[in-house]
Parts: C-alpha cells; structure tokens; sequence
C-alpha cells in the first residue's frame, strides 16, 4: 500500500515540490511564486498572503487522491477558496487551453485528411463548455458567495442549487482524446501531438482537482455560511 503524505505547516514548501511535482499548479493558483529557498510552508504563505490552513487542506485534499479532508470548515478562508479557484480559471481559460489548441493546430495544419479538422472542432467544443461553466461560477456563483460573506443573501439562489457541468465536459474531453487517440491521420506532426496529448491528459487531472474541490470543499463551506446566517436572522 502507498503512503500517502500528509503536509503539515511546518514542511519545507519545497518539499511539496519535491513530492508531487503536479502541485505547481495548486501553488501557483494560489499566487505562491517559486524562489523560497528552505522556507517552511508557514512562512511561505504569510509571505503570499495565503491562509495556510486553506492551502494545506488543499494540497492534502489532492495528494490524499480527495480521500481526506483534515482541517475544519470553521478553520478555512472561503474568501482564499474563492481566489484560489477564480485564478484557476484563467490558468485553464487564459493559458494551458490556448496552448493546447495551438499545438493541435500545429500538428494537423499539413493534414490532409478531415480528420485534423474534426480534432480542431471537438476541441473548440470543448473549450466553449469550460468557458460556459467557468463563466458561470465567476459571474453567479462567486459573485452571489462574496456578498453572502457581506450578509447579503439573494432569494433566487442557494448553493444547493449551483448547477454543475462536470460530466458534461468531462464527458467532451474523453471524446477528444479517443479521436485523437484511435483516428488521427499518418500526416500530422506526431512529436507535437503527443505534446498535445500529454497537456490534454495534464488538463484532465487538474480540472477533477478543480471540480473535487468545488464540490467537497468549497460547496459544503458556503452551504454551512448560509446556515450561519440563517440562523442569525432569526
């Protein structure tokens, strides 16, 4: 059986790195920048200005493969949640998406066969779910969280309304890679679509983190926010 490491604050944070070299991500969505030599993860976050109970639940939520949540609700920053997923959004949106396209475009811009524009249209497909569903958390969800922080409730929305898409769009994403996978043509740039590849399969393991968190970590908190105030109304 695989150990699995639970971080503490007084870890070096290089020591998340040295670990798991997928948390570059987590850090650098929580706005954590590299260069801090033997600083424990303590330190680090009061340099980032980061809730480190927030962060640690996090990386410990994702290292445990989302099988543990050890710290309490009553001891996490939903405002540091909040940040740490809307810039989780422009990591995917602004950055690894375009990426993955451009390669795409790379790889099958000589094809001749119809098959590299059919890999071009299932990812444009793709990328407008992911807005769709990103774009709404940012415009609705968050939006309608910051102002239950403020003790603004709006009677048309609760979180256990939050409509999700998860399976929808990772439903679109296996397609895209079967196509990729079982139909490309013989004429595409094979190094640079398995470039491609492997960021489509990096996309695909953070979006889960993505929706895990939203789904175990952020949802429960905000729903325990709107009983609070709830019950100081009455």
């Amino acid at each position: 059986m695989v150990q699995i490491t639970q971080y503490s604050s007084k870890d070096k944070m290089s020591s998340l790195i040295s670990g798991d070299d997928t948390l570059l991500q987590v850090l650098a969505c929580f706005g954590i920048s590299l260069g801090f030599g033997d600083r424990t993860v303590d330190q680090v976050c009061k340099l980032s200005n980061v809730d480190c109970a927030t962060f640690l639940t996090v990386v410990n939520f994702v290292t445990s493969g989302f099988s543990s949540i050890e710290t309490h609700d009553h001891e996490l920053s939903l405002p540091c949640l909040i940040t740490y997923l809307r810039q989780t959004h422009i990591y995917y949106l602004d950055n690894l998406l375009p990426s993955i396209r451009e390669k795409l475009v790379k790889a099958t811009s000589l094809s001749k066969d119809k098959v590299g524009q059919l890999i071009i249209k299932a990812f444009d497909e793709y990328m407008r779910e992911i807005k769709k569903h990103m774009d709404y958390e940012d415009q609705t969800v968050f939006i309608y969280v910051e102002n239950l922080l403020k003790g603004e409730q709006t009677p048309t929305f609760k979180i256990k309304t939050y409509s999700k898409h998860h399976d929808l769009v990772g439903e679109r994403l296996t397609e895209l890679k079967s196509i990729i996978i079982k139909y490309t043509p013989a004429d595409v740039d094979n190094y640079m679509l398995m470039s491609a590849l492997l960021d489509i399969f990096e996309c695909e393991k953070g979006l889960e983190w993505h929706c895990k968190i939203e789904d175990y970590l952020f949802s429960p908190l905000v729903l325990n926010y709107e009983q609070k105030l709830i019950k100081n109304e009455d």
